[in-house]
């Protein structure tokens, strides 16, 4: 299971599984790490920067038939943080940051899915980061191919309710409070569900 891995990765895979023809008859899901990606974005000192996390895991349980049942767990290893700038990087998994020697993972939980109409669904849940849990939607987009699902989605959040940027990170004069987080999921139906 994994967390903030959003968690989000998941929550789209599911919803997107719902309207696909050939996945009908799955409830449970496999997220290809491969085709996947769980993103972050945010800027510092004026200048915008994207990362990801490298290390994740997810468990997805979606019924076409009945999508505000579905359930999804992603959990995501805060360590694996990478944004191409070793200073960050290095600072990230710190306790200023995401406190990783204290809670290595974040997770997202999905309670439910709802069909927005078209593409579009809302993964319903709660974000948990350095043991703050709140509750969030997550809009994504879905595209489905037989029994392979394709998701894209982003959430907006102000870092600082996840106590994420402490002492002298803990306003927007270095780093800016508004994080993105980006979903790009592919996930299969798994064999028997």
């Amino acid at each position: 299971m994994t967390l903030f891995r959003l968690a989000l990765a998941l929550g789209l895979s599911t919803a997107s599984l719902a309207a696909a023809p050939l996945a009908a008859q799955a409830a449970d899901w496999t997220v290809d790490p491969g085709k996947s990606r769980i993103g972050f974005s945010g800027v510092q000192v004026g200048a915008p920067f994207k990362g990801r996390f490298t290390r994740y895991d997810a468990q997805i349980s979606f019924d076409p038939q009945k999508p505000e049942a579905g359930k999804a767990v992603v959990l995501i290893d805060l360590t694996s943080a990478e944004t191409g700038d070793k200073q960050r990087d290095e600072a990230l998994p710190q306790a200023d940051w995401f406190d990783a020697g204290k809670t290595k993972q974040a997770w997202f939980e999905a309670t439910r899915f709802v069909a927005k109409g078209g593409d579009a669904y809302d993964a319903v849940g709660t974000l948990t980061i350095r043991g703050l849990r709140k509750d969030v939607t997550l809009p994504f987009t879905l595209t489905v191919s037989g029994g392979t699902a394709h998701a894209v989605g982003r959430l907006d959040l102000v870092r600082t309710d996840y106590g994420v940027g402490q002492g002298p990170w803990a306003n927007d004069s270095m780093v800016a409070l508004q994080v993105g987080v980006e979903i790009d999921v592919t996930a299969t139906a798994k064999s028997g569900s």
